[in-house]
């Protein structure tokens, strides 16, 4: 390999890091304990703290957390509640949207955004009784242990 390739292929592989770590929301509440968890490292969440995809977002047993999305998605959580943001896109001059969750456990309340309005088809939230559409919608979820 020359210089050229191997300078290539460590901007590519950066770009994909830097792109990956995109911030898509930001924590505008916060009570009680909650975590972020960014690539395995737990961060004590603050407000105006970023969201990144990929994330998981946590509250403890007296806990309650409230995120707001660049699309204007907004997601309050009840205590002992675990999501993960599994898909983030937020492109819409270029069509590229999408919004995939998967909670675990807790309660969670949603008023869906720009997303679910123009692609309704690609917001949908993972829980494990089944697949909820955000259809552009105001809804709460409860998953019991």
């Amino acid at each position: 390999m020359n210089r050229f390739t191997i300078l290539s292929v460590l901007l590519i592989a950066f770009s994909a890091s830097a792109w990956a770590q995109e911030t898509i929301g930001f924590v505008k509440t916060v009570s009680g304990d909650a975590l972020l968890i960014d690539a395995g490292k737990y961060v004590i969440a603050k407000v105006g703290a970023p969201v990144k995809s990929g994330n998981v977002l946590k509250t403890g047993a007296n806990g309650t957390m409230g995120v707001t999305f660049k699309d204007n998605t907004v997601m309050s959580f009840g205590p002992d509640t675990e999501l993960t943001l599994d898909e983030y896109l937020y492109a819409p001059g270029k069509g590229d949207l999408k919004f995939g969750a998967s909670m675990s456990k807790g309660t969670l309340q949603v008023v869906s955004g720009v997303i679910a309005r123009l692609k309704p088809e690609s917001a949908v939230l993972k829980t494990p009784a089944g697949i909820i559409a955000m259809r552009n919608a105001h809804f709460l979820v409860k998953i019991d242990q």
